[in-house]
């Protein structure tokens, strides 16, 4: 007899081809047979009108601190995502000395927008190296199957100590780093991330460590992963860094390199499609790239005493260490020379930078400031024009005068969808960059497979459900080399989402305050799933999570 015994329902195995219909056993973890099967189960479900497909596959997360007390990686596994890739952009928490702890997590509040608190309360330690943190994470449990890159602002912390932040690393750096990645792939890292990005900035606005580092460095280390003979190289690219230099790191390593974070730019919207074409030209000429591109608008609220969708220019940078001083950032603010300096910041780099903040894509969304409650629902954009004044000025006059009470909701990127869906479309593309466990207060896009399953498919139409499947779990498994995850066939592992296609869907973000010294954070619920299994274990159902124990992995091998 069969564990598991799903029956009479549309199997959309996870290969693109088109769906029929059928039934699905599990024993021992595993898919034991797909088709008409005349067996039974201990359990038996009719999945007459639903979908069954593989698990959703997140290959872009930050729950690195968060999945040490909260194994199910809150809210990602009950939104339909059975395995995911923790240690992205080259942040995490191991290996750590534990003098650099409180350092570690101020870097993660700044550049993941995580509270300090909740990070300080909730992160549960007992390792310093990179397999011991693998170890940690085995023995306390996961929900999800879980995957983990080496972070390259890790290995440098590790290394340099508070030097990483300042200047390049030595030879001899370089080399204690080198041997402390070939340990972390031994023990089972995913591969090796990095950035270059001038977004990722961490304690006091000093750049993430990473950025620190020249090509001759990076290249490096992305030279282990050749030698090792598995695992991907990852990096969140900056204005300056090159496709020709990533091209460069593939063929010397051998290794997919995986390039993040591609997303259309109105202001640049052919850049996305460049970088594209240049990542498929390099696997046309064998060297392995892939593009991380997101199927979701990216949309942040924010204040003015924490405006992460402007530390992206120059001038902002001086602010970014005293966002707890109200009179001194209001001075700064109030001040013709940091005015004058973002203006030109906005004009400036526009082709390069990843984005650009636009005035007439902010909106005001709340106060309880009498003088500012009439803007609500307007852009800053038209609230100017209303007043007769600049929008800058207009922006941080508000900030100022509110006490920095007025809340934003800014459009900085894939804001359009046809271009979003040309982007998707792309043979070099990999729907990616959740961004799950990071930015907790300004989005959430944990339900990213769902918004595929549901918004892309069914709502717009641009795929076919049997191929946004694929998008979502076996292109993700065979990015990463996972074993026997993200199909519908005997002999892999039993992750699976049962769905209803005609109502799959994430609802609107809200907010909660469920995190370690009551922190808050966005979340957002699914709608139309109707059971999901990890390993053979069923974890959720309609009703949301069930009260089972962990049953996820901690993958370690990869082809």
């Amino acid at each position: 007899m069969s564990d598991l015994l799903i029956r009479d329902v549309l199997v959309i195995d996870g290969t693109g081809e088109s769906p029929y219909q059928g039934d699905v056993s599990v024993r021992a973890g595993r898919i034991e047979a797909v088709g008409k099967l005349n067996t039974n189960g201990a359990q038996v479900i009719d999945g007459g009108g639903l979908a069954l497909a593989p698990g959703i596959i997140d290959s872009h997360t930050h729950y690195d601190a968060q999945i040490t007390w909260d194994a199910w990686t809150t809210p990602s596994v009950s939104l339909g995502v059975t395995s995911l890739i923790m240690g992205n952009c080259g942040f995490g928490i191991a290996p750590c000395w534990e003098k650099d702890r409180e350092v570690t997590l101020a870097n993660l509040t700044q550049v993941e927008g995580m509270s300090l608190e909740a990070l300080t309360e909730g992160t549960q330690w007992s390792f310093t190296s990179f397999p011991e943190y693998l170890d940690f994470l085995e023995s306390n449990r996961v929900g999800p199957n879980v995957a983990c890159y080496c972070g390259h602002s890790s290995l440098r912390m590790h290394v340099m100590g508070e030097a990483a932040t300042e200047r390049l690393a030595t030879n001899g750096e370089v080399e204690k780093m080198k041997t402390l990645l070939l340990d972390a792939l031994r023990a089972g890292a995913c591969g090796f991330s990095t950035s270059t990005f001038e977004g990722h900035n961490g304690l006091g606005g000093r750049p993430m460590p990473s950025r620190l580092a020249d090509e001759s460095e990076i290249m490096s280390l992305t030279k282990i992963l050749g030698a090792h003979g598995s695992g991907n190289f990852m990096l969140t690219k900056g204005s300056k860094t090159t496709m020709n230099f990533l091209e460069s790191l593939a063929a010397e390593s051998g290794r997919p390199v995986m390039v993040a974070a591609l997303l259309v730019d109105n202001l640049n919207p052919d850049r996305i499609f460049r970088e594209l074409d240049a990542i498929q030209a390099a696997n046309e000429r064998g060297n392995s790239m892939i593009g991380q591109v997101s199927c979701s608008p990216m949309i942040m609220d924010f204040r003015l005493n924490s405006a992460y969708p402007f530390e992206i220019l120059d001038t902002w940078q001086q602010v970014i260490p005293i966002y707890n001083d109200h009179e001194r950032l209001s001075t700064i603010y109030a001040s013709a020379s940091f005015r004058d300096g973002v203006r030109s910041d906005l004009k400036r780099d526009i082709a390069v930078r990843e984005y650009t903040p636009q005035f007439d894509r902010i909106h005001i969304i709340d106060t309880n400031d009498s003088k500012y409650a009439s803007y609500i629902g307007k852009t800053i954009e038209q609230a100017a024009v209303a007043t007769g004044v600049d929008p800058l000025d207009w922006f941080l006059d508000c900030g100022i005068e509110s006490g920095f009470e007025v809340k934003f909701s800014a459009e900085i990127l894939n804001v359009d969808e046809d271009l979003v869906s040309g982007a998707l479309l792309h043979p070099a593309s990999n729907v990616s960059l959740s961004d799950a466990g990071a930015h907790l207060t300004l989005f959430c896009d944990a339900g990213f497979g769902l918004h595929v399953l549901g918004h892309w498919v069914r709502d717009r139409g641009d795929f076919e459900l049997s191929e946004a499947v694929r998008m979502v779990s076996a292109a993700q498994a065979n990015a990463f080399g996972l074993v026997d995850r993200g199909l519908i066939e005997p002999g892999y592992h039993a992750d699976l989402l049962l769905f209803d296609p005609e109502t799959i869907g994430r609802s609107s973000r809200y907010l909660v305050s469920d995190l370690p010294a009551g922190a808050s954070r966005f979340t957002t619920d699914s709608i139309g799933i109707h059971g999901t299994w990890i390993n053979g274990i069923q974890v959720a159902d309609e009703s949301g999570l069930l009260d089972v124990t962990p049953p996820g992995q901690v993958l370690r091998e990869f082809h």
